[in-house]
């Protein structure tokens, strides 16, 4: 905290900057959680500040997200559903989850958790990320042609019958509930069903619609009645956003393409008075805090969706844990990941009090932060703060935004979300396993699986099974191909093996000799990117001998590249020793073997790389 103000000028505009990419996001998220651009501004402004005051990562700028939000967007819809459709009940339901999983967040930096969530494998993850993608992408199909199915008159006729049906077992129920034998008072059962008028059917058969409507599967229910009922308007708007944001970033990527296309399509749309669908309105005035959800808390209200809470706490643990190791590349600097916890943990429970969705640290914000100078927890404040300031004046003029606008961005953000380096590997992963008929690579399997489940019954329950999955999958190609404790770390000293006795003292400072000693997989890629860390400054040259690396997952192999991608930044020369057939094949799959390690660099024993150094290693 001391250092808060030692760099006013570049916090200031970083803090600005990030703050300005964020404000269309946060908007877009809100609408697509399901409570409305403000609950997305909400969780932006004190997401954003308090993490960054009580965060582990001075540069990272934290908000709504792609993952956090689809995973909200389902517990808000089953809530939502549960209350008969009626938000406003549903409210104190859903932001008493989102606070307990921020609580959650806060008790897994207290148990310093956070060095342990480096063990979801690569496969997971890209299936997960991609299943987001695939989500957002589909489920703004329909806000892009202005197809709205609660708006629907004929579509949401053919819920009443069911809404009746609904109705009148809300009215069996109460009644039970009072003690009242509905076959031995039959008069009361009709006295009550006379109070319900076409108001209260028609509004429990929107509901419905909404509901049948709702995610993957549901727009897929609706879409050929969708198409035949485009807004052309509404998708022109779509349209000419996602152009703007992909065309100007060709332009320039100094000012966010997506508050350009924002501002100039939103502008356009109002300022030729199109007949448009403006997003729904945005209060004015400083938001309140909730405080029913602390003082009316019930645990019953909440019990079922345990788990989903923590799944949201761990998603948004990993997510900006992801995010702090890329502003620690970039600044070379070292997060606190227990700390981290705490202060985003910290964000998302006051967020949830003021009626914020959750969210995470956003790496795309972070990035800009720090291109833009932000160098301490002040940004990420000063972040925060500028969307206030931005709600509270101009609440009014956010409100005239067109729906379709956010709908673009979103679609924009689906496309970039999406796991391409995973998807890519799908063709060149070796095939390890037999499923009738048809080889597959298990780490393709588990992406594919996770992707399905993910994007078409539960996203939560989805990335359970793959983690059980790749661990069981992992622990037998383990089994099979050691019976001997990996010993895959790195040392502050590497020890000398016999036959390295040969390297002269006069190239040992420029000589530097790395054992792997096991299988290089997900839970022991973290240690392997350590690697630079070890090298001494005088060293020009490193040697990796492979000779005891039996096996190289995706993970292993994309660390490996990672590592080598670094070397090479810093003419660094690499050279293998004894690799065997399984980490060749991988390494050869992503083109590690020629692209970054030359064949010629590769060598059977480390008198043949003796020789090489020998001959090519200047004093």
């Amino acid at each position: 905290m001391k250092n808060l103000f030692s760099n006013i000028k570049g916090d200031l505009f970083g803090g600005i900057t990030s703050g300005i990419v964020a404000l269309p996001l946060a908007l877009a998220f809100g609408v697509s959680s399901g409570l409305g651009p403000s609950a997305g501004l909400y969780g932006a402004i004190f997401i954003s500040f308090f993490a960054a005051l009580f965060g582990g990562t001075n540069t990272q700028i934290s908000g709504p997200t792609a993952p956090m939000t689809a995973v909200s967007m389902v517990v808000i819809a089953e809530i939502i559903a549960v209350n008969d459709g009626d938000i406003s009940l549903a409210i104190p339901a859903i932001l008493s989850v989102f606070l307990l999983a921020g609580i959650f967040q806060i008790i897994l930096g207290v148990l310093r958790i956070g060095k342990y969530i480096k063990y979801i494998p690569y496969p997971v993850v890209s299936g997960f990320m991609t299943a987001i993608g695939i989500i957002i992408l589909i489920t703004q199909i329909l806000p892009a042609i202005g197809y709205y199915p609660k708006e629907d008159v004929d579509y949401v006729n053919t819920f009443k019958p069911k809404a009746e049906e609904i109705i009148l077992d809300n009215i069996l129920k109460e009644e039970a509930g009072e003690g009242i034998l509905v076959l031995e008072n039959f008069e009361e059962t009709i006295k009550r069903a006379k109070k319900i008028t076409s108001n209260d059917i028609l509004r429990e058969a929107k509901t419905l619609a909404g509901s049948e409507a709702k995610g993957v599967l549901g727009t897929f229910k609706v879409l050929s009645r969708a198409l035949q009922n485009i807004n052309w308007l509404e998708l022109c708007l779509a349209i000419a956003t996602i152009v703007i944001i992909f065309g100007f970033k060709r332009i320039t990527t100094t000012i966010p393409s997506t508050l350009v296309a924002l501002v100039l399509v939103s502008g356009v749309a109002y300022g030729f008075g199109l007949p448009y669908i403006p997003i729904e309105e945005i209060p004015q005035g400083f938001p309140m805090p909730n405080i029913e959800i602390l003082t009316e808390f019930k645990i019953s209200a909440v019990t079922p969706y345990i788990f989903t809470a923590l799944t949201l706490a761990l998603l948004g643990s990993i997510d900006s844990l992801l995010t702090s190791v890329v502003a620690d590349n970039m600044t070379k600097t070292k997060h606190k990941p227990n700390k981290e916890l705490i202060g985003q943990g910290i964000g998302n429970s006051i967020a949830a009090i003021f009626g914020g969705i959750p969210g995470a640290g956003a790496t795309i914000r972070t990035v800009v932060n720090i291109n833009s100078g932000g160098k301490t927890k002040l940004s990420g404040m000063i972040a925060g703060v500028l969307l206030l300031i931005v709600m509270l004046a101009l609440s009014t003029v956010a409100s005239q935004i067109p729906a379709a606008v956010l709908a673009g961005i979103l679609i924009t953000v689906g496309i970039g979300v999406m796991d391409y380096k995973g998807l890519k590997a799908i063709s060149t992963l070796p095939k390890d396993i037999k499923i009738g008929p048809i080889k597959l690579s298990s780490e393709v399997l588990i992406m594919l699986l996770v992707m399905v489940l993910s994007s078409v019954w539960n996203l939560v329950y989805a990335v359970g099974i793959g983690l059980i999955i790749a661990s069981l999958m992992f622990m037998k190609k383990i089994g099979d191909l050691t019976a001997k404790k990996s010993d895959v770390k790195t040392l502050s000293k590497e020890k000398a093996w016999s036959d390295e006795i040969g390297l002269p003292i006069n190239l040992q400072e420029r000589v530097f000799i790395k054992h792997l000693k096991g299988p290089l997989f997900f839970g022991s890629t973290s240690e392997f990117q350590e690697l630079a860390n070890q090298i001494p400054e005088t060293a020009s040259t490193v040697i990796i001998r492979l000779g005891r690396t039996q096996y190289m997952d995706q993970s292993g192999v994309y660390a490996m590249e990672d590592v080598l991608v670094d070397l090479e930044k810093s003419k660094i020369t690499v050279l293998f020793i004894d690799v065997l057939e399984q980490p060749k094949h991988m390494m050869e799959r992503v083109d590690i073997i020629p692209d970054l390690v030359p064949r010629e660099h590769i060598f059977k024993t480390f008198k043949e790389c003796l020789a090489w150094v020998k001959e090519n290693v200047k004093e």
